[in-house]
């Protein structure tokens, strides 16, 4: 059981930030398609792909070379950082001081833009390729980031890490498909959230691990930071929405 209580977290931090970076790049590749067609766009969100594979392939392994105690200071040290940087945003988003992330605009905006870019032409469509590549490639090495840090935590972790960011670019795929068009309807600011609590807590658990603190009940103290967190998350929602109110009333 105590093994659950650490695969679960990481499958679950590994599948919802997945979906969200997945999201974003499948806007853009759907604005490329749509204005300069599908081929530059669909080839250059493979080459992405592709690449990121091999990524996930040399830096995987390469981690289970350095002492499991280094890893485990370096990635939680990491991962902390990254987990409060999107929880920050998320509060801010969830209590009204940050505008929440629209995929309808950043469509419009992409396509305006792709449009302003001139015609393909006859040849290949280097500007969409390009395009496609760029976001799939920065999305997708957040994901790779995300998956390689929760899955260097512990032994048996890395391919339910990787199994579950799969299943999540699958699902994007299969929505992107069926909608025909920004997945606007997807709650990406409580995945985030969700993730940033989730990032944050193995963060923590990890740099402990790795100076040697003994937690109480193993693995199980992962899901107490998590609770733990998710509380000061939640009680700094109305507090932020409080400032961000008197701030607008002093403007």
């Amino acid at each position: 059981m105590g093994g659950w209580s650490h695969i679960a977290p990481t499958v679950t931090a590994a599948f919802l930030a997945s979906i969200v970076e997945f999201v974003e790049a499948l806007t853009v590749v759907l604005a490329v398609g749509s204005v300069r067609g599908w081929r530059g766009a669909l080839t250059g969100a493979g080459a992405a792909l592709v690449v990121l594979l091999v990524l996930v392939a040399i830096f995987g392994p390469a981690l289970a070379l350095i002492p499991l105690g280094i890893v485990q200071i370096v990635v939680g040290t990491l991962l902390l950082l990254f987990g409060m940087r999107w929880l920050r945003k998320a509060i801010l988003r969830a209590a009204g001081a940050l505008a929440l992330h629209d995929e309808d605009a950043a469509f419009a905006k992409e396509t305006a833009a792709m449009r302003a870019a001139g015609g393909q032409g006859a040849g290949f469509d280097r500007v969409g390729f390009a395009t496609a590549f760029q976001i799939t490639m920065l999305e997708g090495v957040e994901v790779v980031f995300i998956v390689v840090a929760v899955g260097a935590g512990g032994a048996g972790l890395m391919l339910p890490a990787a199994l579950a960011a799969v299943a999540a670019l699958l699902v994007v795929v299969a929505l992107g498909l069926m909608v025909r068009g920004p997945l606007s309807r997807v709650p990406e600011n409580q995945m985030k959230f969700v993730v940033g609590v989730l990032l944050t807590a193995f963060g923590s658990f990890w740099i402990g691990e790795g100076i040697g603190v003994q937690w109480p009940g193993d693995d199980w103290s992962i899901l107490g930071l998590v609770a733990g967190f998710l509380f000061v998350a939640l009680a700094a929602v109305p507090l932020c929405a409080r400032i961000a109110r008197s701030k607008a009333v002093r403007a």
